[in-house]
């Protein structure tokens, strides 16, 4: 999600923060996909890998795009990297930042799942009675 990130932190800190953003938008994707969804007749598969894509893709998509740019692109002049790299957060730590944002929305998700579906009620209700 293209974004204002002069706020953010370098490195590890930068992506743990990215990560915590990813958390948050994974939530809100499965809430709001369970909403259309169980009106659809969706099932808890379908609705949990949407819910994933649309939030790696709303929270990591710059980053990932970035790192896209970066590998695949034909730079042919130093002065394009430098002002491509400029344009850039913390270019030294962007593969950390999108694997802590797969990680944050894979968590999002799955904490959306355990909030809005009642998993999290199945789950404790099983560990009470075996």
């Amino acid at each position: 999600m293209p974004y204002d990130r002069s706020w953010m932190g370098y490195g590890i800190v930068g992506a743990l923060e990215t990560g915590a953003i990813a958390l948050v938008v994974g939530i809100l994707a499965y809430a709001l996909l369970r909403a259309f969804g169980k009106g659809n007749g969706w099932s808890h598969g379908k609705e949990l890998a949407l819910a994933y894509v649309f939030a790696v893709v709303l929270s990591a998509g710059q980053d990932l795009w970035d790192l896209f740019y970066f590998n695949m692109a034909p730079l042919q002049s130093l002065t394009l990297l430098k002002l491509k790299l400029a344009a850039v957060h913390d270019p030294d730590a962007i593969g950390l930042r999108v694997f802590f944002e797969f990680v944050g929305a894979l968590a999002g998700v799955c904490i959306g799942w355990a909030m809005f579906s009642g998993g999290l009620k199945k789950l404790f209700a099983g560990l009470r009675n075996p």
